[in-house]
């Protein structure tokens, strides 16, 4: 079992051979003749958990969308707010005669401030407002005007509930669940494409040793019609017919060993390497047991729903959309606030008295009242209300071309499974007939009954035969990886488990 969540999170791995994490990369990559230890496909799939760059890449999105969930939370904290502010001005107390007067004012509050998830706007907390008036030489003893209390702003309809007001939490909360199917896709996705290219490596060798094969039945041909043509049993162009044959067979090779450095690198890219030779060094694959796996598409098909993440993030989608289409409608609302306040007055040329009254609640002051605000048209809110809902409606619609895609997509891989397991079994027999038809045919060349040509011929058969038997077996595999891969269960086939803390 293995708990991965790269980077933010703890890793560890249950199931993996000691030995294999040690020297895993280098042994894998060591010179035939050096490597003793085979690359399993599970210590493949462990390197590509522990060092794909797509991997660490995608794992950055669980923590920033936790962390803009934090922050849509952090609208409605509380804060406390302070501020202190003099104000100065100069108007005359009478015309005429022109007598100048000038008014010098000192204001501080402190208060606790925030939104609720319903809409109320509450400040609670204390103000205090000083000032004095100069007319022409004369200046008025200093005031202390105080209040303490509690002011609020609460809409009554459009701003007013949860709906209105929590869409940015759970819009958030919808992206971090969305977050974590997408890394689990990117799982599912980079083991699926290992398993391909693990399976693409050993067909691309196999190839390359089918192709040194054919050289190898040709070459000894070539020998054997040397040696007869030596003792007259066969023509001249006997010899030719062979050795174009080995030519040919030469090219083969070539193009098999491109294709095994070709797929040897994609491999290397999978598992988090980041140095590509034009020939690399030669990767040793571990032969292992296709799963005889049994399909119930029409099972299979409820269990996709659950576990496919392409299918989750759409219906995360639509809780997006819907909480989107809620706060919109509540927007086609008139904006109807109840503003209020209560609390307690102070006054007096002494601050400290002035306050003392305020907390003694000496002087007690209230207000309420109503606040209304109709657009004409209300055209900015029927555009985005209409807007919200046609949104809605397209990925309810998606939801159900996605729920009919994976249905075809799982019946597909269904077939596959059979289709694939049927086509190994008719290739082996073929290979084994060709195999026998090739012997019987060499038996009667020897004994001077057959021809270069007719043996060449069944040469060819024999090893187009076997090629056709690998290039189904690793069919057969990646038929498999896609049936898992379609269901949503890859994670469970390879006991991986995703854990966060």
């Amino acid at each position: 079992m293995i708990s991965l969540f790269p980077f933010f999170f703890p890793v560890s791995f249950r199931s993996l051979r000691l030995p294999a994490l040690l020297g895993l990369t280098a042994l894998a990559f060591a010179p035939a003749a050096r490597a003793q230890t085979k690359l399993t496909l599970d210590d493949a799939i462990h390197l590509a958990l522990e060092r794909n760059q797509q991997i660490k890449v995608q794992a950055f999105d669980q923590p920033i969308a936790r962390a803009n969930l934090l922050a849509a939370f952090g609208q409605f904290d509380p804060a406390l707010t302070f501020n202190r502010s003099y104000t100065e001005s100069g108007i005359p107390a009478s015309a005429d005669p022109l007598v100048p007067q000038q008014v010098q004012s000192n204001a501080y509050g402190l208060a606790v401030a925030g939104t609720s998830p319903w809409g109320l706007i509450y400040s609670l907390g204390g103000n205090a407002q000083s000032s004095r008036t100069l007319i022409g030489g004369a200046t008025s003893p200093q005031e202390y005007l105080s209040f303490g209390g509690i002011t609020i702003t609460q809409p009554l309809l459009r701003g007013f509930g949860f709906g209105a007001n929590l869409l940015g939490v759970r819009v958030a909360k919808a992206n971090r669940a969305i977050s974590d199917w997408q890394f689990r896709q990117t799982v599912i996705d980079t083991i699926t494409n290992v398993i391909y290219a693990y399976t693409g490596v050993a067909l691309a060798q196999q190839e390359l040793r089918i192709a040194q094969r054919a050289h190898d039945l040709s070459a000894s041909l070539l020998d054997q019609n040397r040696k007869e043509f030596a003792v007259g049993n066969v023509s001249k162009n006997d010899i030719t017919q062979a050795k174009a044959r080995v030519a040919a067979t030469v090219e083969s090779i070539l193009i098999a060993e491109q294709a095994v450095s070709d797929a040897t690198n994609q491999f290397r890219q999978l598992i988090g390497d980041t140095t590509f030779a034009i020939t690399p060094e030669p990767l040793a694959i571990e032969s292992t047991a296709i799963p005889d796996l049994t399909v119930h598409p029409a099972d299979d098909l409820k269990e996709a729903y659950n576990q496919r993440p392409d299918y989750q993030q759409a219906r995360l989608g639509l809780v997006k959309y819907r909480a989107n289409e809620v706060a919109t409608k509540n927007q086609l609302l008139p904006q109807v606030n109840f503003v209020g306040s209560y609390g307690y007055n102070g006054l007096d040329q002494s601050f400290a008295v002035s306050r003392r009254m305020v907390g003694d609640q000496e002087n007690r002051s209230y207000s309420a009242g109503v606040v209304v605000s109709v657009p004409f048209t209300f055209a900015q809110g029927r555009g985005n209300a209409r807007s919200a809902r046609l949104q809605l409606r397209q990925a309810e619609a998606d939801l159900v071309r996605l729920e009919q895609d994976i249905a075809v997509s799982v019946t597909h891989a269904a077939g596959q499974i059979e289709t694939t397991r049927r086509r190994a079994a008719a290739d082996r027999t073929a290979y084994d007939l060709a195999q026998q038809v090739l012997d019987a045919e060499v038996k009667k060349y020897r004994a001077g009954t057959s021809s270069t040509f007719l043996v060449l011929n069944y040469q060819d058969q024999l090893i187009g035969a076997e090629n056709n038997l690998y290039v189904a077996l690793a069919a057969q595999r990646n038929a498999v990886a896609l049936y898992d891969h379609e269901i949503g269960r890859t994670l469970e086939r390879h006991q991986i488990t995703l854990t966060k803390n």
